[in-house]
């Protein structure tokens, strides 16, 4: 019988996402696929992968502590129902109940840190109370028996190094991989230069900055056109609200795409991808933006940094930045040959080294260590 691996994922369409070229590697490679989560809008294209479609009733944003035992009790009977082998939890809070739910039971557990989430990153007083509560669950949870972490960059090796997980227990994998063969390198548009954005709309993504560059740009006389692809996230406490984003639709050279399901047709309409984040594990808009032969511009932080490479294929600009921002649209606007040369550097970055056939092979032998430390 083949050994089975159960993902826990907050949303549906984030596994889609963000882990769907993980888990086609984890199947190809013979293990039996489980995906639990929220159902909304990407049940049935689970389903159609070949995956077993586990609903799970949980209220992403919730703090309410009986909203999250409750979580913690059904995952707990999923978990004892399925018997997995390995779970692999999917971002901070799913690492966080479903580590608890899994107390006991004799199962592998890889816990992925996507980024380390709004507690982690704001400096609020709500997010420094949930450090406080967190910080010290996490050491012992994730130093637990057959317990593994996942990174995807330097920054997080060292932050959960800094929480007390030992290094031992740490893997670093860039990602989930990027498909470089659907994914390729697309000609220029014409007409208005266009700089995209791809991702929630969250003040954590640097998305009001960006639209404060567009501005700024405009006051120069300098037109641009700016993408925003994405929407918001009110269950994330940085959500921008409905109010300011229906603003900007009125704006000129702005267009506020929404949710787009084929990224390749934002990347066709524009000539740069920027994403001025905060902190990210390694951002997928990047990643598909560097496949289709874009420059980049980004803030200096974790996981931007690791695609985003200064004067190698990106402009790297500080946090909160709008004038950088413009200043860097600016640069690559009018500066061809950099831009090319930014193109073609970030298409070979992503095919030698964030391919979902290079990402796939190292996931999968971190499964296969995981499944043959642990003592059924």
């Amino acid at each position: 019988m083949a050994q089975t691996i159960l993902y826990l994922v907050s949303e549906d369409w984030y596994f889609v996402s963000h882990r769907l070229p993980m888990a086609r590697a984890a199947k190809a490679a013979g293990l039996a696929v489980h995906v639990a989560t929220r159902v909304g809008r990407d049940g049935d294209r689970i389903r159609a992968e070949g995956f077993e479609l586990h609903p799970v009733g949980w209220r992403r944003g919730s703090l309410n502590p009986f909203t999250l035992l409750a979580t913690v009790r059904e995952v707990r009977a999923l978990y004892r129902r399925i018997k997995p082998d390995l779970v692999h939890h999917v971002a901070l809070v799913p690492s966080v109940l479903g580590s608890i739910a899994a107390l006991g039971l004799p199962m592998a557990k890889l816990n992925a840190f996507a980024g380390l989430g709004f507690a982690f990153t704001s400096m609020t007083a709500k997010a420094r109370a949930i450090r406080t509560v967190a910080a010290p669950l996490m050491r012992w949870l994730l130093n637990r028996p057959a317990t593994a972490v996942l990174v995807q960059n330097p920054d997080d090796r060292q932050a959960a190094l800094d929480l007390g997980v030992t290094a031992d227990r740490i893997a670093l994998i860039p990602g989930s991989g990027i498909d470089v063969d659907e994914l390729k390198p697309l000609p220029e548009p014409a007409g208005l230069f266009t700089v995209a954005f791809v991702g929630r709309l969250l003040d954590d993504k640097g998305v009001r900055p960006l639209v404060r560059a567009h501005e700024i740009l405009a006051e120069r006389g300098v037109a641009v056109r700016l993408l925003l692809a994405g929407t918001p996230d009110p269950s994330n406490p940085a959500s921008i609200p409905d109010s300011v984003i229906e603003g900007w639709r009125h704006r000129p050279n702005l267009v506020v795409m929404g949710h787009v399901s084929d990224i390749v047709s934002v990347w066709e309409q524009a000539h740069v991808g920027a994403l001025p984040s905060r902190r990210e594990g390694l951002p997928k808009s990047l990643l598909e933006a560097a496949a289709c032969g874009r420059a980049l511009i980004a803030t200096d932080v974790p996981g931007c940094r690791e695609i985003a490479r200064q004067n190698i294929n990106a402009l790297l600009v500080p946090v909160d930045a709008a004038a950088a921002l413009a200043d860097a649209v600016e640069t690559l606007m009018k500066d061809d040959d950099l831009r090319h040369r930014f193109a073609a550097e970030s298409r070979r970055i992503t095919v030698e080294e964030f391919s979902s056939a290079r990402i796939g092979r190292e996931i999968v032998a971190l499964y296969r260590k995981l499944l043959a430390e642990t003592v059924r």
